[in-house]
């Protein structure tokens, strides 16, 4: 059978691409490198638990059309996003807030909080700040830095913060109110039943070949569609020829508890950077689960090598320019399009994700 689309990647973007291409009557055929669909968002059932394979996922998003476009997918529920930050003994609540300040420091009004922040601040006296230490010292204040942003930034970069680039963190928000929901966005919540079932509705009806490495089948691939959608790595494409992207990854401990309840949160972060792992998920306290078990997942930064799953792009100025000159080499292609986190080189939220497959689906699909 001679296709349409050969879609590499069954992850959202490559997923919602090929839903909408079949609506317009195109044929296409989906290929995916590992043994299940869904990407990143894929969940794996444990003892009736929605696990989070690859990470936490969160859907939120201020854009009514893409959380209309969404939710003809699945239902979701009401969940809001409050991750809690253990530094050694104490707990504190995220972002950071009213509720943050209250028990750093024994103190209960906004002014009071603004007052001992910018008394930190100004007797730092950093006016150009040089590296990702001093900007985020510029921005809250000592308190706030060693204790919630040091050790957990540290771990995430596998470097010393003096050792980053300041405009890592542009900004740092500051809520001088009593809310712990760390997004802004306008709809929030998990899909019930995990977001597989997200991706295999999208992908109804299409066939999905899995186990197949598209770049090392790619003559006989090629051949079978007459455009290709490409969402895997942009230099791997390319076979690193202009030189390798780099990329932050993350390693999962996942680990089933007999207790109902583990840490009483669905996400803790562990700021101080004597604890290895980064930060603790619950899986079952994204759905309210009342299962008798439970299933967490320790979170490992680390550098990224051939052969990792790449998770975090590193957007510094050294690989943006690299990127450029791949996507150069892309724009070049008559047949071929790019897209999703790795084909762009781009750290997307699910809501992103989506729209840019469907602003791409507008150009192309007429």
């Amino acid at each position: 059978m001679h296709y349409d689309y050969l879609v590499v990647g069954a992850g959202l973007y490559g997923a919602v691409f090929a839903h909408e291409a079949k609506q317009r009557g195109k044929s296409c055929l989906v290929v995916e490198k590992r043994d299940h669909i869904a990407g990143n968002i894929y969940c794996k059932n444990i003892e009736n638990i929605n696990v989070h394979v690859y990470g936490a996922h969160i859907f939120h998003t201020s854009d009514k059309f893409i959380w209309d476009y969404i939710n003809k997918f699945a239902e979701f529920n009401n969940y809001i996003n409050s991750p809690i930050a253990k530094y050694k003994n104490e707990l504190y609540n995220l972002p950071f807030n009213m509720n943050t300040f209250s028990k750093m420091w024994g103190i209960s009004t906004p002014q009071e909080a603004k007052e001992i922040i910018a008394s930190q601040i100004a007797d730092l006296n950093i006016t150009e700040p040089e590296n990702l230490e001093e900007q985020a010292l510029s921005l809250v204040g000592r308190d706030v830095y060693e204790k919630l942003i040091k050790g957990y930034t540290e771990k995430q970069w596998g470097r010393d913060c003096r050792e980053l680039p300041a405009f890592i963190i542009k900004r740092l928000p500051l809520r001088f109110i009593y809310d712990n929901n760390y997004f802004n966005d306008r709809y929030q919540g998990i899909p019930v039943g995990g977001y597989t079932r997200i991706v295999e509705k999208l992908l109804d009806g299409i066939e999905v070949r899995l186990n197949t490495d598209y770049l090392l089948n790619k003559e006989e691939l090629d051949s079978l569609a007459d455009k290709v959608v490409y969402t895997g790595m942009i230099d791997r494409y390319y076979d690193y020829r202009l030189g390798v992207l780099e990329y932050r990854s993350v390693r999962f401990e996942t680990e089933l508890i007999e207790t109902d309840n583990f840490q009483g949160n669905a996400v803790v972060n562990y700021t101080e950077r004597e604890v290895p792992y980064t930060r603790i998920i619950e899986h079952k306290h994204f759905e309210f689960g009342k299962q008798p078990v439970t299933v967490i997942s320790r979170e490992y930064s680390s550098e990224w090598k051939k052969g990792d799953e790449p998770y975090y792009p590193v957007n510094n100025e050294k690989n943006d320019a690299l990127y450029q000159k791949y996507k150069e080499l892309a724009d070049r292609e008559e047949r071929v399009i790019f897209g999703g986190r790795l084909g762009s080189y781009k750290y997307y939220d699910m809501d992103k994700v989506i729209k840019a497959a469907l602003e791409m689906c507008g150009r192309e699909l007429q």
